[in-house]
């Protein structure tokens, strides 16, 4: 991999990760909730699912260029549909919504998946159990240890991610180099461009939501990523042709 193209995935995934998915609200909701240092636990614990997800892809990618190529063809042009239908989604629902809407609606989700405390049972109030994946919030003061499970469990509850690294990485990688290397150098931007970003929505969260949130700077940021997905789809389709023209 040379160093253009790594500069190029890891403005690709800086941009991206920007846009207030799962693992950004949840790191805004904590850290208005909880405060920066305790939320630095669900962080961790984003990045350990978020590590689960993109091992699981890299070695599958690994698998299949080894022992069946033509698969990877498969993947590649399957990929690139998938991020077209990515890119014409974020361009559409770029109105729809904000980021505060999106925090309140995730608490409210939260708030229902938890059941009432009772009343005989208040030792066990301060360390209540995640009953869904989707959780990001909870109504008291969790454990350090709920806080980074919670985070770990967010950040796995999105299977579409896997499907997103199947189709987003083959771009940035050279099945005819060694892998390792390459892996490695992905994974570090990734991690790099997710971990600041989440900083920025744990420290930023009110500053942020209410800058995103005037005129259409949530929606253009989302149609950015659109367009993004689309480039990126273009490339794969192009290498697909070329596969079966030489």
């Amino acid at each position: 991999m040379t160093w253009h193209l790594f500069a190029l995935f890891f403005a690709s995934t800086f941009f991206i990760s920007a846009t207030p998915g799962p693992n950004m609200l949840l790191a805004f909701q904590y850290g208005m909730n909880y405060g920066v240092k305790r939320t630095l636990w669900t962080l961790a614990g984003l990045s350990l699912g978020l590590f689960i997800l993109l091992l699981s892809t890299l070695l599958g990618l690994d698998v299949i260029s080894r022992q069946s190529p033509w698969l990877l063809t498969i993947i590649k042009a399957v990929g690139a549909a998938y991020l077209i239908y990515l890119g014409i989604s974020s361009w559409r629902d770029a109105g729809d919504g904000s980021l505060m809407k999106d925090a309140r609606e995730m608490s409210e989700e939260v708030a229902a998946e938890y059941s009432a405390v009772d009343s005989e049972s208040e030792s066990t109030a301060n360390t209540p159990q995640p009953r869904s994946l989707s959780s990001a919030a909870v109504k008291v003061s969790p454990s350090n240890t709920t806080l980074f499970r919670t985070g770990v469990w967010v950040s796995l509850s999105n299977p579409k991610a896997i499907l997103f690294f199947a189709a987003f990485f083959p771009k940035f990688i050279n099945f005819s180099a060694p892998l390792w290397p390459q892996y490695v150098l992905l994974t570090i931007g990734l991690f790099l461009s997710e971990t600041i970003w989440q900083i920025i929505y744990t420290l930023g969260g009110k500053k942020l939501a209410s800058w995103l949130d005037v005129g259409n700077r949530l929606a253009w940021l989302n149609r950015g990523c659109g367009v993004i997905f689309i480039v990126i789809a273009a490339a794969l389709l192009a290498e697909v042709i070329n596969s079966f023209m030489v």
